[in-house]
């Protein structure tokens, strides 16, 4: 079996501002199950609908050292039509009301 994982900015049904969304969230449940294991991995924005939000599992979290700081990194987990989902937590950069927000903070 191979491993695919997909990393965007977004997925459907969780954010959605353009067509990367659509492919991301959709894509990934057309992969043969036999023959890969697709996951995908976004940013949880704290503008994710309550609704998937609440059924997020917390797998674990870790610190990177980041230019002069050091940041938190959170993982959680959602297994949504089939397919597995990673939401990455950092509030500083995904914290804002809109998740283009968080991508000014540099």
């Amino acid at each position: 079996m191979k491993n695919v994982l997909l990393i965007a900015s977004e997925a459907v049904p969780f954010i959605k501002t353009g067509g990367l969304a659509d492919v991301a969230g959709s894509l990934p449940k057309y992969f043969d199950k036999t023959k890969f294991d697709v996951r995908v991995m976004i940013p949880k924005y704290t503008c994710i609908p309550w609704e998937y939000r609440e059924k997020m599992v917390y797998k674990t979290h870790f610190y990177i050292d980041l230019a002069w700081r050091t940041q938190y990194v959170g993982v959680f987990e959602l297994e949504w039509n089939g397919v597995t989902f990673y939401f990455i937590d950092n509030e500083f950069y995904f914290g804002g009301n809109s998740h283009i927000a968080g991508f000014m903070r540099i």
